[in-house]
Order: structure tokens, then C-alpha cells, then sequence
């Protein structure tokens, strides 16, 4: 199930993170600025996330197959409706249906990995996840010299076709678990988890959790972080034209970017599964501020040596594997806190934050640059800003907060099912 999962959101991934890739030759031929380009990607964003809880309450209702195989099917024809696309209206339609076909796909994989592995949720969660961030790994110079030779219409139109069969494919194998599965155990005793996980007793329904404070904090955190990594993934070609990286060549004929655009496409897939690992050993809430600090340094040395093409490469590479922990540990820290049972259609809730944080990476990010005078260092110092601030909610206010949720959980628990002793003697036969 966990490959199956893997090779859906390989497929999808595209999408999000070859983008940038389209992005200088959409603006030269529809001859507009970047910044109306770059809304495109964020509509793409905006109907991922915004329509995850639509999706994923769809995969509860009907299944997950015929949500996944609908999700292919727009994935295909978002892409080839991009390369059709004749006009600014017609990408950002085209883009923002490969969006909606992005988050069935996503939202349903996410589902099934937090609900077939309770004791490992973090880490097969982050594999999950990570499929989608390495997924452009394999494809993006396959693609960019496509571009090159054949145009961006034609990429984007055989490889929407080749990516919504795969998806299509691998939706006729995912299954959904029975209502409380658990993986059984070698041993055949207790299912045992990691120690420092701290995890709900009780499924707590959506409009249950919209009433919760920890998700408010937990959404605000997923806006802060998804920005800075989100501008990168979207802008990366932009700030590299800008310094020629296009064109700079340090390995045969590989340029720089086509050097930064896989590296970071590995960097981020396989930082999901290790931050997940990492998490359910460690904690949760520790891993993600120790993250979004390392994002925050990254990004201030970007600012200092992003005219640099090896520095360049290697930053970008770094601050892309940090923001692979928020696919990891957000959606493991919604089940964590929420429990198992409404963890797809609560994540999906939960996800609707990455659209907010796309407005702001996206055109807005764009709009600051040419404010600047063509300048990428304010929008850097906004993303620094942002992981800074996440840090220090997720230590500080979320997880004393979390803590004294769950307590209060487990103590409701224990009071529901306490019961008279001749009750329970009679129960028992005694």
C-alpha cells in the first residue's frame, strides 16, 4: 500500500515542482510580466488546498478509489489543457483543474498512510509525502530539455497524458483500512508506539476539532512555513535567470538550474520520511522547531550568496530539504492530536493553509521583487521572518497547549468509563 501511495503522488508531483520550469518561456510567448504568470501557480495552490476538505471528505464517502482515479484524470487533463492554453484565462483555468485533481490525489494518499500505520505514522506518512517532493527528481531534466527542443507546449502535453495514466493505474490497488486497524504485532503482544508521542485517546470530528485552539496555532504555523518553501519552489527559475544560472554550465552541458531543480526535488522528497522518523523519536514539536530554525539560517545565507552558483545550488538544495518537514509533520500531528479516524478529512481542513501561504508565495512574492527594484533579498528576509515565528509557536504555545488537550482528553475518558464496582463485578461474573 505504501508504494502504491508512492507512485500516485510520484506521478502528481510535477505539477508543484516543475513549474518553474514553464514559468520564463509562459511569459515569453503569452507576453506578459511574471508576476500575472505566476497566478497561475497560485490558483493551482489555492484549488489543491482549498477544495483538500471537499476531496477528502469524498474519499470518506465513496471511497478511495474513485477518488483517486477522478484526481488522475484531471491531472491529465490540467496539464494538456496548460500547453493548450492560448491565453493568461485558460492557463489559470487548465492549472487551478490540475490543482483540484493534485489534492484528491494527495489528500487520499495522506489519508491511507495515517490510517494503515499507527505506530509508524511519522515515518510513512513522510514517505508518502516525500514521493511527492522527489518525484520531479527523475523527471525535471527529461523535461527542461524537452522544453528546450520540442516547446513547453508540447511537454506539457505528452507529460500530462503519461502522468494521469499512472495515477489512473495506481488507483485500482489502494484500499482503505477496516475501522480500527492496527498493524499487527511480530510479537503478538500490545502495539507499542514511540514513547515520546503523545496521542489522542479519542477521534474527534471535524467540527469538533474547528473548535479547538492547537488547530488554529497548527494552521497559522502551516501558512508561516509553506511561504518560504513554496516562493522557492516557484521562483527558483526566475532568481536564477536573473543571475544567468540558466545559463551557467558546471557539469557538461548541465546548467545550474538544471543542477538545483532535481537536487532540490531529492533534498526535499527524502527530508519527508526522515523528519517523520525523526519525529516520532524525538517529538513532534521539537522536530518542527529545530526545522524551521534551520530553514530561517538557510534563507539569511541565501541572502548573502545567492549571486553564487555553487552556494546557490547548495542553500536552495538546504532550505528545500527543511520545508520537507511540514508534509511530514503536520498531517502526523493532526492525527496525533485529533486521532485516527477523521485524520483525511481533518487534514484536508488543515491543508487549506497552504493555499493562503501560495498567495503569498506566488505573485505576491513576484509583486515584492519588482517593488525592490528586481531585488529577491526582502522576500527572502519575509521567509526568515516566517520560519522564525513558526519556531517559537510550536515550542512556546503549541505544544504546552497540545499537552494540556490531551490530558484533559484522557482524564474525560477515564471518567465516562467509570462505572459502580458492582457493576463492574457483575460484568465480570464475580
Amino acid at each position: 500500500m505504501l508504494v502504491v501511495c508512492a507512485v500516485a503522488m510520484l506521478a502528481v508531483a510535477n505539477l508543484q515542482y516543475a513549474w518553474t520550469l514553464f514559468t520564463t518561456p509562459l511569459t515569453d510567448h503569452l507576453g506578459t510580466s511574471l508576476a500575472k504568470v505566476q497566478w497561475a501557480f497560485t490558483f493551482f495552490v489555492l484549488s489543491q488546498a482549498l477544495l483538500m476538505p471537499l476531496n477528502t471528505l469524498l474519499v470518506d464517502r465513496f471511497g478511495v478509489r474513485i477518488v483517486v482515479m477522478i484526481g488522475g484524470l484531471f491531472v491529465g487533463v490540467g496539464w494538456m489543457g496548460a500547453g493548450l492554453a492560448r491565453s493568461l484565462t485558460e492557463l489559470y483555468f487548465a492549472y487551478g483543474l490540475g490543482g483540484v485533481g493534485v489534492g484528491a490525489v494527495y489528500g487520499a494518499c495522506i489519508g491511507l498512510a495515517m490510517k494503515w500505520f499507527y505506530n509508524r505514522r511519522g515515518l510513512c506518512v513522510g514517505v508518502v509525502a516525500g514521493s511527492y517532493g522527489f518525484g520531479t527528481a527523475l523527471t525535471a531534466i527529461p523535461i527542461s530539455h524537452m522544453i528546450k527542443i520540442s516547446g513547453y507546449q508540447s511537454t506539457f502535453i505528452m507529460w500530462g497524458a503519461i502522468q494521469g495514466l499512472i495515477v489512473l493505474i495506481a488507483a485500482q490497488f489502494l484500499i482503505t483500512p477496516p475501522a480500527g486497524w492496527l498493524p499487527p504485532s511480530r510479537t503478538g503482544g500490545e502495539i507499542k508506539k514511540p514513547s515520546r508521542l503523545k496521542q489522542s485517546k479519542r477521534d474527534y470530528e471535524p467540527r469538533e476539532m474547528l473548535k479547538s485552539l492547537p488547530f488554529y496555532v497548527l494552521y497559522l504555523m502551516m501558512i508561516l512555513v509553506t511561504f518560504s518553501g513554496l516562493m522557492v519552489t516557484a521562483q527558483l527559475q526566475p532568481i536564477g535567470v536573473k543571475y544567468s544560472f540558466d545559463k551557467y554550465v558546471l557539469l557538461g552541458s548541465l546548467t545550474v538550474l538544471n543542477i538545483a531543480i532535481p537536487l532540490n526535488s531529492v533534498l526535499n522528497g527524502s527530508a519527508r520520511p526522515f523528519f517523520g522518523f525523526l519525529a516520532d523519536r524525538v517529538g513532534r514539536y521539537e522536530t518542527m522547531a529545530m526545522v524551521f530554525c534551520l530553514e530561517a539560517v538557510a534563507l539569511t545565507t541565501l541572502t548573502f550568496v545567492v549571486s553564487r552558483p555553487i552556494w546557490f545550488i547548495i542553500v536552495s538544495g538546504v532550505i528545500l530539504f527543511a520545508w520537507g518537514d511540514v508534509y511530514s509533520s503536520f498531517p502526523s500531528a493532526i492525527a496525533d492530536i485529533f486521532g485516527a479516524k477523521h485524520a483525511t478529512t481533518n487534514y484536508g481542513i488543515q491543508y487549506t493553509a497552504k493555499g493562503i501561504g501560495g498567495i503569498f508565495a506566488g505573485p505576491c512574492a513576484a509583486w515584492l521583487m519588482e517593488r525592490a527594484g528586481g531585488s529577491w533579498i526582502p522576500v527572502f528576509w519575509s521567509g526568515v521572518a516566517c520560519n522564525v515565528l513558526a519556531a517559537l509557536l510550536a515550542i512556546f504555545w503549541l505544544k504546552p497547549m497540545v499537552t494540556r488537550l490531551l490530558g484533559e482528553s484522557k482524564t474525560a475518558e477515564v471518567t465516562s468509563e467509570t462505572v459502580p464496582v458492582e457493576v463492574r463485578q457483575a460484568a465480570s461474573g464475580d
